[in-house]
């Protein structure tokens, strides 16, 4: 009986390690798409990638877009300008706070400018949240944090 138990245990342990490395994957490639679209400032790719939510948030400029299709807006302006950015992959971190809901920690470097005037960089620590939905894991918050200088 302790031999079955144990055995059991065992198993159970590592489907939770196995769940938790699958997730962290799928989370982290979902990530890097994420990276890869705002780089290439392409606004279609970018709406499968945005929960479909008034609740959606993000926050720019210290003020809060709330809804995917105002995000959406708010990223065309600012996709006719400089808009990059850069991941420090090292410091990433896959934060799994439920079977169906991730944080991403990212410290970044951001390096954005209007049109037509030199971009500038500052450095931020990019925290986004996502949710595991039938169609995929989306995104349904982006809270970046500016880093001061030092």
């Amino acid at each position: 009986m302790v031999k079955r138990f144990l055995f059991f245990a065992a198993v159970a342990a590592i489907a939770t390690l196995a769940h938790a490395a699958t997730m962290e994957d799928e989370v982290r490639t979902v990530f890097d798409k994420y990276i890869a679209i705002q780089n290439a400032h392409d606004l279609k790719s970018m709406r499968s990638l945005l929960a479909d939510s008034p609740d959606l948030l993000w926050i720019s400029r210290g003020k809060p877009i709330w809804g995917r299709e105002a995000a959406l807006k708010s990223l065309e302006e600012r996709y006719r300008g400089t808009w990059r950015i850069d991941v420090d992959r090292k410091e990433l971190r896959i934060i799994s706070v439920s079977r169906r809901v991730a944080q991403v920690y990212a410290p970044t470097q951001l390096t954005v400018g209007d049109p037509g005037v030199d971009p500038a960089k500052a450095r931020l620590y990019i925290n986004l949240v996502m949710v595991k939905k039938p169609e995929g894991w989306q995104i349904v918050s982006i809270l970046p944090i500016l880093v001061s200088p030092q």
